[in-house]
């Protein structure tokens, strides 16, 4: 009984080594192709990086936004 036991484990551990060695032949190539290949411009849409593309100002803090609010510390919010 314990020789079918190990048996097992043996063959259990190979499995996993085999699963391992598959997923990392398909992975490697994959990711390395990914990796050299950057981020790419989709068009004029989006601009690359990370950043707002409509700043707020002091007077309007997110303009073109209509649930943008006012400042909350200033007189008029603290009525």
């Amino acid at each position: 009984m314990l020789a079918v036991a190990l048996l097992f484990a043996v063959q259990f551990g190979w499995a996993i080594v085999v699963a391992i060695l598959l997923a990392m032949t398909l992975l490697v190539p994959y990711l390395i192709k990914e990796i050299r290949k950057g981020k790419i411009e989709l068009g004029p849409r989006t601009p690359t990086g990370a950043g707002d593309t409509h700043p707020g100002r002091r007077g309007d803090p997110a303009p073109g936004q209509p649930e943008a609010q006012a400042d909350p510390y200033s007189r008029r919010a603290q009525r």
